[in-house]
């Protein structure tokens, strides 16, 4: 298979208008820190909630779908369908705090929240450990399904493939910063989601599949389409239980971080203003659960009839490297039979996800590495013209690397768990501290350490001493229990911030609930007032959006469902609570809003 005339034609114009975006954006980018990583701080809403699904709609996030598909069914998809909870605690509960902390990037936070030198040091140690290490994985695995969908639909070497999808990339990314990043992304993501749908669309009427009805009558097929897998298995505890009682909030995951964090929290940041920052992240959770997820599911789908084993894909692509055939291989493998233009379309879709979540992580790593680590600790006093100069050479030098790495990773999902271990147990600390003034810096550095050191040890310590194997969900439980035990025993021990640091994070965020109340009475019996003139705001009532929210968007997710698998009375039923909650949310919200308790 090779690409037509037409289909070059429309890669190359994709790729000739995003550059001229990033050079449109240059002329503004190169003034400071602050219009390179935050765009001046005047995005609105409905551009940076379609630049955060822009972001998450990765190359590798059909492969790793599709991954989870093929071995799971429908509902293995809960391992990721439960961070919506963690995404709705953020819309209703944290964009509100992150905008009003006014930090360039979220790693700032440790020097308001904790003081001294330990929180300097996790302020830079974070900046490379997330920034450079952690981000480097990320976008490796990203990396990893570029390599795997070059080879399918290019018959290009994994070199050639980097080479070219990562150089428009690094071009647009260092010569626009965010604001290139972010325009860029809403053209992106119109042209993936339309191509994918179209996709989806062509792939059902495929001989092979003969339409919507035949696909869901096969008989290979209709055990994988529970959305909610049977009790009595042993799949419902793993893909289904522990995600939603125990993963959403427990684990840090790039996009998903309990409380925010990451290209998230900087999006919210460069908002112009708090309610553009609740408005963009709750957008991006109604497009990234409610709306994407169906066409690379049924894609998935019917993979499973065409290339029913791995052995089918080795046969079909013999030219593959064995080592990287896994069934994330089977969503590109489906591409390859979309005809001229669809093709061209579908390539161009594909390396507009990859760009967009690559331009993303390369901007938000160089920003930790530049502002919090470079301009913190190493010069202060350097010009806002060399800070850009080096933010632009370290988004470069994030993505050779990230590049090298990719050759090293074998499928998506695997690298996935590694990152769910490696954040594990430390999503519940990153949500009470803006709540419990107890935690202190030693909480943090317990939680990061322990977390690593238990993700560690079962990656790579365990199997090689001879151990049995043990299962990626004991793995992730064990971790959650052993991380949060230590890091809530520290706080217990240690003595909390200085007064003086804590009354100045309170008049600066004015956290509500009762984990801040003697730091409030205090507060207010020292100062008779408080400093802020920021609004107070309701726990409760956040917390009953966040749930009204999940159940609304959970319902459109379900809904569409049971609409494609012609269920029609359970469409009804979803379509009803879909509605019911949503009116309720709104409800609430304008009591929440208004300060109405």
């Amino acid at each position: 298979m090779q690409l037509e005339t037409i289909d070059w034609i429309i890669v190359i114009l994709f790729f000739v208008i995003s550059l001229a975006i990033g050079l449109y954006s240059s002329k503004t980018a190169g003034k400071s820190l602050t219009e390179f990583f935050l765009s001046g701080r005047n995005m609105p809403w409905w551009l940076l909630g379609i630049s955060m699904v822009a972001t998450t709609f990765s190359s590798d996030t059909p492969n790793l779908v599709t991954d989870i598909v093929r071995k799971n069914g429908v509902a293995g998809n809960w391992v990721w369908w439960a961070f919506l909870l963690t995404g709705m605690l953020t819309v209703f509960l944290y964009a509100r705090l992150w905008r009003r902390s006014k930090v360039l990037t979220d790693l700032e936070f440790y020097e308001i929240r904790y003081g001294g030198k330990g929180a300097a040091f996790l302020r830079g140690f974070r900046a490379i450990y997330l920034g450079f290490l952690f981000n480097i994985m990320v976008m490796a695995t990203v990396c990893l399904a570029a390599i795997k969908i070059g080879a399918v639909l290019l018959g290009l070497s994994s070199f050639e493939t980097l080479f070219i999808a990562s150089l428009i990339t690094v071009v647009y990314s260092s010569l626009g910063g965010l604001k290139g990043v972010i325009i860029t992304d809403f053209f992106q993501f119109l042209l993936a989601i339309g191509a994918t749908i179209a996709a989806a669309i062509f792939i059902l009427n495929l001989p092979q599949i003969g339409g919507l009805t035949n696909l869901l009558n096969h008989s290979a097929i209709t055990p994988k389409l529970s959305l909610i897998p049977p009790s009595n298995t042993e799949i419902f505890i793993t893909i289904f239980l522990i995600p939603i009682a125990v993963q959403w909030w427990s684990v840090w995951y790039p996009g998903a971080e309990p409380g925010g964090g990451g290209y998230i929290s900087q999006r919210m940041l460069s908002a112009k203003d708090e309610k553009n920052a609740v408005w963009a992240t709750l957008l991006f959770n109604f497009m990234h659960y409610a709306i994407r997820p169906w066409p690379w599911i049924l894609i998935a789908l019917a993979s499973i009839i065409v290339f029913p084993n791995l052995q089918s894909l080795q046969q079909a692509f013999p030219t593959i490297d064995p080592s990287v055939i896994n069934d994330d291989l089977a969503y590109p493998a489906m591409l390859s039979y979309l005809p001229t233009g669809l093709l061209g379309l579908m390539v161009a879709s594909l390396v507009a996800a990859f760009m967009s979540t690559i331009s993303s992580h390369l901007n938000w790593g160089s920003s930790y590495i530049v502002n919090d680590f470079y301009k913190r600790f190493i010069n202060p006093k350097a010009s806002e013209k060399k800070l850009v100069l080096y933010s632009r050479l370290s988004t470069i030098l994030l993505m050779v690397l990230s590049g090298a790495l990719a050759l090293a990773l074998s499928n998506a999902l695997q690298a996935f768990q590694i990152l769910l271990q490696i954040g594990a147990g430390t999503g519940l600390l990153f949500i009470l501290r803006w709540f419990w003034y107890r935690i202190n810096i030693y909480s943090e550095l317990t939680a990061m350490v322990v977390s690593f050191l238990v993700a560690v040890y079962f990656q790579i310590i365990h199997t090689n001493l001879g151990f049995a194997e043990i299962e990626s969900v004991i793995q992730l439980l064990l971790g959650v229990g052993i991380t949060t035990v230590f890091w809530v025993g520290v706080t217990l021990l240690t003595k909390p911030e200085k007064e003086q640091t804590l009354f100045q994070f309170y008049h600066l965020i004015q956290p509500a609930g009762i984990g801040w109340s003697k730091i409030r009475q205090k507060a207010l019996s020292k100062e008779g007032q408080l400093k802020s003139k920021a609004s107070q705001w309701d726990i409760t009532n956040g917390i009953i959006c966040m749930l009204l929210g999940s159940v609304a968007i959970y319902s459109i997710l379900f809904g569409t469902g049971f609409l494609l698998y012609n269920q029609q009375s359970l469409f009804l039923i979803t379509l009803i609570i879909a509605t019911v909650s949503l009116v309720l949310l709104f409800w609430v919200w304008k009591k929440f809003k208004s300060g109405v308790h």
